[in-house]
């Protein structure tokens, strides 16, 4: 079960981590949101936040928070974002709210990469929750083929549909021994957009609750 109360203590814990004047990532999520309630409160003192999905546009635009555009504020020193599952590498599963592609993105700009998790999303081996992949339409089909031969069962999420226009794959029955190889061979799929796995860049900062772990 997920604490509500674990979510917003680390939401709010992970201010201690954004410097005065910093441009922000911000993720997506349930445990973000608590994050963006947070970060309204030293609002004047940052120059603006880069969002990785349109909901949390919204809701940055809503706290009178500036959403600037990635390639024009060059590399972010933070990233502030959840999970649905974490190892004790700090290696993730993301993808579950299906903002998995522009959360890499922003994660990849990022000098430093905050994860804000509750203790249910805490896990020995990745692979409990189905690992979401963003495809191009057209490739749902081939990507699933060459998911089954590698031993996954893949579901097509029907009538989700990403800010960036593609479908997803999640797929279920993966016990993930070895994230980061799994990662990379995914990303040569024909079709593949981004895969949910965060363990070639990890989080560098995992908070469960208020606590860093």
């Amino acid at each position: 079960m997920s604490q509500p109360n674990e979510k917003k203590l680390a939401g709010e814990a992970a201010l201690r981590y954004v410097e005065d004047g910093a441009i922000v990532g911000v993720g997506t999520g349930s445990t973000v949101a608590f994050f963006i309630d947070a970060l309204a409160s030293m609002k004047d003192r940052i120059k603006g936040a880069v969002s990785s999905s349109e909901q949390s546009t919204a809701q940055l635009k809503k706290h009178g928070i500036d959403v600037l555009d990635l390639n024009a504020t060059g590399p972010l020193s933070i990233y502030i974002d959840g999970a649905d599952e974490c190892d004790p590498f700090r290696r993730l599963i993301k993808g579950g709210g299906a903002a998995l592609t522009r959360e890499k993105i922003v994660a990849a700009a990022a000098q430093k990469f905050v994860c804000i998790i509750d203790s249910s999303k805490r896990v020995d081996v990745l692979g409990k929750f189905p690992l979401p992949i963003e495809v191009i339409p057209m490739a749902r089909s081939l990507v699933s083929r060459e998911i089954v031969k590698l031993g996954g069962q893949p579901v097509w999420r029907d009538g989700v549909t990403t800010d960036n226009g593609n479908w997803i794959i999640d797929v279920h029955d993966w016990r993930i021994a070895d994230p980061v190889a799994l990662e990379q061979q995914l990303n040569q799929l024909a079709g593949v957009v981004t895969v949910g796995l965060f363990a070639q860049r990890p989080a560098d900062v995992v908070l469960v609750g208020d606590k860093e772990i």
